[in-house]
C-alpha cells in the first residue's frame, strides 16, 4: 500500500509545481483517510515569517486531491469547484502534518476535509473541498 501511494506522491512531485514545493512524505492511509507530512519553505512565507494562508490552502488542496486520485487508482482527477479554508493559528517554516478525510464521494462530486497541524499537534488550518470528478487517468 505505502509503495503504491509513494508512486502517486512521486508522480505529483515530478509533474506539479506544488509537488516540488511541499516535498510530501507518506505517513498513514486507510480507506477514506490520508496523512502526509509536508514542508513550507522560505517561498511560502509572509513578511512576518508566518506561512501565507494561500499556501496552506494549496497544500490541503493537493492532499485532498491525492486521496481521491489514490482511491480511484489514478482514474479520476478531482477538479476543484470550491475550496473553503479556515485558518485557526499561524504556521511557520518547516514540516507539518496534513490530513485528508473523505466526507462523501458520489458519481460526479466529492467532498473532502483537509487539516494542517502545527508542531504541537494543534489544528492550524481546515479546508472544506468540493471537487467535480473527472474521468482522466493520470498515469
Amino acid at each position: 500500500m505505502k509503495d503504491t501511494l509513494d508512486e502517486y506522491i512521486e508522480f505529483h512531485r515530478k509533474n506539479s509545481g506544488t509537488g516540488k514545493l511541499f516535498k510530501f512524505k507518506f505517513l498513514d492511509y486507510k480507506e477514506g483517510y490520508l496523512e502526509l507530512e509536508g514542508e513550507f519553505n522560505e517561498f511560502s512565507l509572509n513578511p512576518d515569517g508566518s506561512v501565507q494562508g494561500g499556501m496552506m490552502t494549496s497544500m490541503l488542496d493537493d492532499v485532498t486531491c491525492l486521496l481521491i486520485i489514490f482511491e480511484t487508482k489514478g482514474q479520476i482527477y478531482p477538479a476543484s469547484t470550491d475550496l473553503h479554508s479556515l485558518h485557526h493559528r499561524p504556521l511557520f517554516k518547516g514540516r507539518v502534518r496534513a490530513k485528508a478525510t473523505l466526507i462523501r464521494k458520489g458519481k460526479n462530486i466529492a467532498s473532502i476535509k483537509g487539516e494542517l497541524f502545527d508542531k504541537e499537534g494543534r489544528v492550524a488550518t481546515t479546508l472544506m473541498h468540493t471537487a467535480y470528478l473527472v474521468q482522466k487517468p493520470i498515469k
